[in-house]
């Protein structure tokens, strides 16, 4: 039998590079492992999703910018041999040194990140959307950096940076929040730069933190089970929620995820294999739903909750828990679902897979992010 031309120089052994395939199975290596921890559509004032932008916050520390209509050419690549495209972002910054945990927009002018070394970091939103090329978000300064306070040990000795595993932001108050691994939540000053309040009363790290501007309240949930309501003038803890209980053999007895509806009346807070629903005038929790697998991230769509988890599915309730869909998403892990005004849900997660989602549940374009 006889061998093409083009296969017989791709077979070639005097072609054999030991050190670039090795370089290149590395980087594959690392590409299937990196994570997109949160994704966060920018603000637009045109109602048209194919001129807006995605904003990622990654396990590499990267913080980078996807022009939705250029993803939306891609397609969904190839699901069956998951050979995923690589979109081009048009800006990238390493934000981090450590991974990337969440990202948010402060009064649609500031981009804001925090991550696992502790700081949160902010650029101007129109001199990303400015700059000629993606490269040049290296050389991009932040307009802000705060860093978490060091507490003093035995004989003077200081802890290390507790990380920011989430922030949340009100603009009617110049503050910024940030959920801590010392088991604190922070309250920064924007004008100033510095903290203005501490939160104190939960017995371990924070996981994710809610503002609700209306009530001058935060919300918090943290790796003790507990989620805790707290009075931003005072400071101090005015209820503390317990989620549904799993019982002994709960494998993931944190509140990974909170969020609030448009009105700040309801609340649905994610714990292990389960989402509870919560009145917040009445503090009473009136539906529990059970997952499959453990809860990562969760949303109100109007009157619908979206879910996603350690599953690749994105899973859309009603307000009673009853589970109305569930649609195969590429993560393997998803820990991120955000929303447009238009509907299209954007799922992110492990493999560093940004997955898009029309509201009728079709799926509009898969894409892998790129790394630094």
């Amino acid at each position: 039998m006889g061998l093409g031309v083009d296969h017989q120089i791709q077979m070639d052994c005097r072609n054999w590079a030991e050190d670039s395939y090795r370089d290149s199975i590395l980087q594959d290596r690392e590409t299937l492992s990196r994570t997109v921890f949160r994704t966060a559509y920018a603000p637009n004032p045109n109602p048209n999703p194919n001129s807006d932008h995605l904003v990622t916050a990654s396990s590499d520390g990267s913080i980078a910018a996807y022009s939705i209509s250029a993803c939306l050419e891609m397609g969904c690549g190839s699901s069956r041999n998951q050979n995923w495209l690589a979109a081009e972002p048009e800006f990238v910054i390493r934000g981090h040194d450590g991974p990337a945990y969440d990202v948010k927009f402060y009064d649609e002018s500031l981009l804001l990140s925090c991550g696992d070394d502790g700081r949160i970091r902010g650029w101007k939103w129109k001199e990303i959307l400015e700059s000629e090329e993606s490269e040049q978000g290296a050389k991009m300064k932040p307009v802000l950096d705060l860093v978490n306070p060091q507490h003093k040990g035995p004989w003077g000795a200081l802890s290390p940076i507790p990380e920011n595993n989430a922030i949340a932001v009100n603009s009617q108050s110049g503050s910024i929040y940030a959920a801590a691994g010392d088991s604190c939540a922070y309250c920064w000053d924007m004008e100033k730069s510095q903290v203005k309040m501490v939160f104190k009363g939960h017995l371990n790290y924070l996981h994710c933190i809610v503002s609700c501007a209306s009530s001058s309240q935060i919300i918090t949930g943290s790796e003790d089970g507990t989620a805790r309501i707290w009075d931003c003038k005072s400071g101090k803890c005015i209820q503390v929620i317990i989620p549904e209980k799993e019982g002994t053999r709960a494998s993931f007895p944190c509140v990974s995820c909170i969020a609030l509806d448009s009105s700040e009346s309801w609340m649905v807070c994610g714990k292990g294999q389960s989402l509870s629903l919560w009145n917040l005038p009445a503090r009473e929790c009136v539906s529990v739903a059970r997952t499959q697998a453990s809860v990562q991230d969760a949303l109100f769509d109007e009157n619908h909750i979206l879910a996603v988890g350690a599953e690749p599915l994105l899973t859309r309730l009603n307000m009673n828990g009853d589970i109305i869909s569930q649609i195969q998403c590429a993560p393997t892990s998803a820990f991120s679902v955000s929303l447009h005004p238009s509907g299209v849900a954007a799922v992110s997660g492990y493999g560093a897979l940004v997955d898009m989602i029309s509201q009728f549940g079709s799926h509009l374009c898969t894409f892998r992010c790129r790394g630094l």
